[in-house]
């Protein structure tokens, strides 16, 4: 039992043997000279750490994670439609569909999944002694690899292909770099939200209980707590993703300067699974406000139609459109006037305005939606994942 063996350690101060002696402890003297035979601790403790980490990747993260796309997914089919004011540098840009945007988050999302599927499936285990050179198992095989390569295959995983008293980190690495990278999309996805979840701004909401508080003293509030909480999981597992980049290095055959830090991995998997169901719950009851998001993309109608003037006129041959259109933007802010008014009253535009179709002078009015392909990205991209995974 682990009692036991906690027990054994004390006594002999090394986890390992203190398992060993146990083990022998409980099995026939015929038994007895064969356990651990040939194997150094790390044989069995890099392929154990090997065995669950791909476990709890394939068995509890990636379902989690999975579920998450799912949502989104559903989301993204919910709003494909739905017409949205792009935002960089946090200014309006051009419209999208809100359901464009999260079909962003999905691919991401899907993507990262696969390579996290990979990833744990990769992962070497050992089975070759002290320093790796098979020195204890060549002195019974004449081919001790395909010992190694038998032993564990009962584990289900493949040897490293070279390999010293540990497995090489880099697989390891790469599979927390990547845990990093998808809980990064979740934290870019809670950020976000919270953010559209601005008083300014409130086009979304997370969803809020009947008895739910969000201050002790401001009766009014309703934070986006959730999103907040899942950022700040993942700002802690970047930070611990640093120190298994630290255990990168071991000198010579090994060192023992990663003996605590490689305890704390699985924490950061911890936090990875409550980040992806947290984050399934919060989109699972995310509150879209469709008439906010119209409202707001009216107020910013003069700057979406500054980008289709300016590519109509150039298409048409004007010689400088877009510092042609970029100074009527700012007559227009001081005049305080529309875009559009600037632009009929600007005689020089006259001609250009003439050559343009039915369509294009309704996407400058703003009758027609200037989205592009938008709602077809959007559908294609969640068909395309729901398909993948058969969410």
């Amino acid at each position: 039992t682990a009692r036991e063996v906690y027990k054994e350690e004390k006594r002999v101060r090394h986890d390992v043997r203190a398992l060993v002696n146990c083990i022998r402890a409980k099995v026939s003297d015929r038994a007895k000279p064969y356990v651990h035979l040939t194997a150094t601790s790390s044989d069995i403790v890099g392929s154990a750490n090997a065995l669950r980490y791909k476990d709890v990747v394939l068995k509890v993260l990636i379902p989690a994670l999975t579920e998450l796309l799912s949502v989104l997914v559903r989301q993204t089919l919910h709003e494909a439609a739905t017409t949205q004011i792009g935002r960089t540098h946090g200014q309006h840009a051009v419209p999208l569909t809100f359901g464009f945007a999260c079909a962003g988050y999905v691919n991401r999302l899907g993507e990262s999944i696969e390579a996290l599927r990979e990833l744990a499936g990769a992962l070497p285990g050992k089975f070759s002694g002290a320093v790796g050179a098979y020195n204890a198992s060549a002195l019974f095989f004449g081919n001790p690899e395909v010992f190694e390569k038998e032993v564990l295959a009962e584990l289900g995983l493949s040897p490293a292909m070279h390999a010293t008293q540990i497995v090489p980190p880099e697989a390891m690495t790469r599979l927390f770099a990547e845990i990093t990278i998808v809980t990064g999309i979740c934290a870019n996805v809670a950020d976000d939200m919270r953010q559209l979840a601005r008083s300014e701004i409130g086009e979304v909401s997370e969803g809020f209980g009947a008895a739910q508080v969000g201050s002790s003293t401001m009766p009014h509030k309703r934070n986006p707590i959730t999103f907040e909480n899942v950022k700040s999981f993942w700002k802690i597992i970047v930070a611990r993703t640093t120190l298994v980049f630290m255990d990168q290095i071991s000198e010579h055959q090994r060192d023992l300067t990663n003996s605590a830090s490689a305890r704390t991995y699985g924490e950061s998997i911890v936090y990875a699974v409550g980040i992806a169901r947290r984050l399934t719950g919060a989109i699972k009851n995310l509150s879209v406000d469709r008439t906010r998001m119209a409202e707001n993309l009216e107020k910013g109608k003069d700057a979406i139609i500054a980008e289709p003037l300016y590519i109509l006129l150039a298409s048409l041959g004007h010689p400088d459109a877009h510092e042609r259109v970029r100074t009527l933007v700012a007559e227009a802010r001081v005049v305080r006037c529309s875009l559009l008014e600037a632009v009929a009253k600007a005689d020089d535009l006259a001609p250009y305005l003439s050559k343009m179709t039915l369509r294009q002078k309704k996407i400058l009015s703003g009758e027609t939606s200037y989205t592009g392909v938008a709602e077809k990205r959007a559908r294609s991209i969640a068909a395309y994942w729901k398909r993948r995974f058969g969410v």
